[in-house]
């Protein structure tokens, strides 16, 4: 029996901006003896985040509905996860993750219908931008970006060790000015809602690591509430209003478990996809949709395909994809790729079922091309 409500949080964002690394970083940092559940959505079909988070410690319960916006078709997907999840974790607090194509303001109406409000207390909506894409119409002209901006209690200005200077200043100016334009209720102006902007990366230190826990205690406001004036967190050893250094972004090799997208697997990490694979006689899955003016396809190999590492990379660096990310058995070992556009992380891991490979784009994907590319850098062991 539920003995309080649990604590619940949003982390939001939009495709590749670092949701899951952050919500590694809180996962590390949680307080002791505390049980924490996540609940995480992926746009495309194949499944890789819930597996891709379990180095963190005990007492954390992971569940995964992939294949798009989990509040679609009256929030069912959603509520069956959050249930179960309840069930089985028994949590202090929930982290739920959506898609970063998912309509962040249908998860806030599915968690705050009447059979929840006994069950679930809302906390911060954390929304994660990356300052440096505010030029990119693509971004700034989506719906869903500014749905996510539009739910924030905090803004969190990711990957703030690669801006230059005044990068940051752009965001608290844009995100004032969104708010300010966007502030009404039932049609009426209001004064611009108070959103606490912070800057986050995975390379700053273990204490404002630590701190960024604090942030899930801020109240959720709701939409329809939200007053008062945009305000900058002053951070212990960040300046406020300027970027941490002014390191140019370039392809980089992360060491494990500095940050990346990739966490090695863990026993003590409960984890649950609801998804089943079926290979076709080759030993292959293949997956693909289109929504919100964006493609996916994604291949999952059974575990006897073994790829050339240096063909993979190769083949990640030219890819001209919004966002690219796979765990993949190779000749030198497991390795994580996560592509965001040019940025190219890459991650040792210590174990695989399979491998897997999505894609997302602004543009159709030709999948016979790249599927024919894969099967050419790769060899079946034992057939």
């Amino acid at each position: 029996m539920i003995q309080k409500p649990i604590t619940t949080n949003i982390i939001t964002g939009f495709l590749g901006v670092g949701k899951t690394s952050f919500i590694k970083s809180l996962l590390k940092n949680k307080p002791q003896g505390e049980v924490w559940a996540v609940l995480v959505n992926e746009f495309g079909e194949i499944g890789l985040d819930s597996g891709l988070m379990g180095d963190s410690q005990e007492q954390v319960q992971i569940k995964q509905v992939a294949g798009g916006c989990m509040c679609c078709a009256a929030g069912v997907p959603m509520q069956v996860a959050i249930n179960q999840l309840i069930a089985k974790a028994k949590p202090d607090r929930l982290l739920i993750e959506p898609t970063g194509l998912g309509h962040p303001k249908e998860v806030l109406k599915v968690l705050t219908q009447p059979h929840y409000q006994q069950v679930l207390t809302m906390k911060a909506c954390m929304t994660l931008v990356d300052a440096r894409k505010l030029d990119d119409s693509r971004y700034t002209e989506h719906e869903i970006f500014n749905q996510q901006l539009q739910v924030a209690d905090v803004v969190l200005a990711s990957k703030s060790d690669c801006y230059d200077a005044g990068v940051f200043k752009k965001l608290t100016d844009y995100v004032a000015n969104f708010k300010s334009l966007n502030s009404t209720t039932d049609g009426a102006a209001t004064k611009p809602p108070m959103v606490p902007i912070a800057q986050w990366s995975t390379s700053m230190s273990t204490e404002l690591h630590a701190s960024m826990v604090n942030l899930l205690e801020l109240p959720h406001v709701s939409l329809s509430n939200k007053v008062t004036a945009i305000q900058a967190i002053a951070t212990p050893g960040i300046q406020q209003g300027e970027p941490q250094s002014n390191n140019v972004t370039r392809p980089r090799l992360l060491e494990p478990n500095q940050g990346s997208l990739f966490f090695n697997s863990s026993a003590s990490t409960q984890q649950e996809v609801l998804q089943t694979v079926e290979f076709d006689e080759r030993g292959i899955m293949f997956r693909h949709k289109q929504a919100d003016g964006f493609y996916s396809c994604g291949w999952v190999f059974d575990p006897s395909y073994e790829f050339d590492f240096d063909k993979l990379l190769v083949f990640i660096k030219s890819s001209k994809v919004m966002r690219l990310k796979a765990v993949m058995i190779t000749e030198e070992g497991i390795a994580g790729f996560n592509c965001v556009e040019s940025e190219l992380s890459v991650i040792e891991l210590d174990d695989a079922m399979d491998s897997r490979i999505e894609l997302i784009a602004i543009n159709e994907i030709d999948v016979n091309e790249i599927e024919a590319e894969l099967l050419q850098m790769s060899q079946r062991l034992g057939y």
